[in-house]
């Protein structure tokens, strides 16, 4: 697929550059309409089309750089993906906000202006974890909230969606954040196998009912990882009532329907502009290895490591969190749209298909192809709808 072209326009809020940023538009570029006065910015933006996004920007300050435009990665970070980003007036919905990644997402955007809603199963431990979040968009013109969620819970997840839906107010991007990993055998409050009744299920029907808010041109992104390399989902025993339970062969299948929801939702949105990815944060060390077992994952590192030595790569490192949460925000309001519907992206940028038959190390990048495959996704989205007795 050809990426779509992205451009930087200063100058645009008038005059010649704003003829150029309006002839890029209607020629199918991303313009980001650079201005010193950012109320300005957004006004022009408005003016031009969907296709602009106006960005705070003082040539001044960047004839001080060295370099106008660095290039995103695996250390990127949430702050340096945002680098020079207002957010304000954008509506975001990050779940899994009482600890790790979505903290820290939820914290950058709000930092940068965002108004973001912050779901959460234990609201007391949510909001303890998210007093930086306060303190960064009370400093920065952002706002943060907080609702319930239990995602192991459908009961709970209707609730907090139609509460959403009573409030009415439009959602520019919700991502996916919350989740489970290597859970022992169990079941949620509905019956559903933990990790796949978490992880997907739980995000299937809260998303699906409110899509009705997120705005034309907005965004899902559902967190995934390579670990979906585990599995790919298995529509006939989704709960293991027949199969023996591997927890990681559990997590497998979820976080491949991750990213089997994101390509079936962005099919069934992007008529209206509504993008949907699925994004792998990489390594990091937050509480959703809390049920691994340490001895286990000393082991998975130093298997990693051999196979590193052996392509005389160095060690194996863990990101850190900012720079785990960089992919999602990158995903949520910096990348073209067009470039990531549908696809499943990791370090800032979208990853390749990697054959089946191709042996891919637990380090290395690219997707299963059986994750992005159409008829699988629709066959996935079929079956959730049977599970959770609803249709969308």
């Amino acid at each position: 697929m050809k990426s779509k072209r992205l451009a930087l326009v200063t100058g645009a809020n008038q005059g010649v550059g704003f003829q150029v940023a309006k002839e890029l538009v209607a020629a199918g570029v991303t313009v980001l309409v650079g201005s010193r006065n950012f109320e300005r910015g957004e006004a022009a933006a408005k003016e031009i089309g969907p296709g602009a996004t106006a960005i705070q920007l003082d040539v001044t300050d960047i004839l001080k750089e060295k370099t106008m435009v660095e290039v995103l990665g695996a250390t990127s970070t949430t702050d340096e993906v945002l680098s020079g980003m207002n957010l304000r007036g954008k509506r975001i919905l990050v779940t899994g906000v009482s600890a790790g990644l979505g903290v820290e997402t939820a914290r950058a955007l709000a930092a940068h202006g965002a108004e973001v809603v912050g779901a959460a199963r234990d609201l007391n431990k949510a909001k303890t974890a998210t007093e930086q979040v306060q303190k960064d968009a009370a400093a920065h013109g952002g706002s943060f909230e907080l609702i319930e969620l239990d995602l192991a819970n459908l009961k709970s997840v209707r609730a907090c969606a139609d509460n959403l839906l009573a409030k009415g107010e439009k959602i520019d991007a919700v991502i996916a954040n919350a989740g489970v990993m290597a859970t022992p055998f169990g079941h949620t409050a509905d019956g559903f196998e933990t990790q796949f009744g978490t992880n997907h299920l739980g995000h299937f029907v809260l998303v699906n009912r409110i899509a009705s808010l997120i705005r034309d041109g907005g965004r899902l992104i559902n967190l995934s990882s390579s670990g979906h390399r585990f599995s790919n989902v298995d529509l006939d025993d989704p709960n293991f009532a027949h199969t023996p339970y591997e927890p990681f062969v559990a997590y497998g299948r979820s976080k491949t329907a991750n990213i089997l929801f994101a390509v079936a939702f962005d099919k069934r949105h992007r008529g209206r502009g509504v993008r949907a990815a699925a994004v792998h944060p990489g390594g990091i060390q937050t509480e959703l290895g809390r049920y691994m077992d340490r001895g286990h994952l000393q082991e998975m590192v130093e298997q990693m490591n051999q196979q590193l030595a052996a392509e005389g790569k160095p060690p194996f490192q863990f990101k850190t969190v900012p720079q785990g949460a960089a992919t999602s925000v990158w995903a949520a309001v910096v990348a073209p749209a067009d470039e990531i519907g549908g696809r499943y992206c990791e370090n800032c940028h979208v990853g390749h298909v990697v054959p089946d038959d191709v042996i891919i190390s637990a380090v290395s990048e690219g997707v299963r192809g059986y994750a992005l495959d159409a008829k699988n996704a629709e066959a996935l989205w079929k079956k959730s709808e049977e599970m959770v007795g609803e249709s969308f």
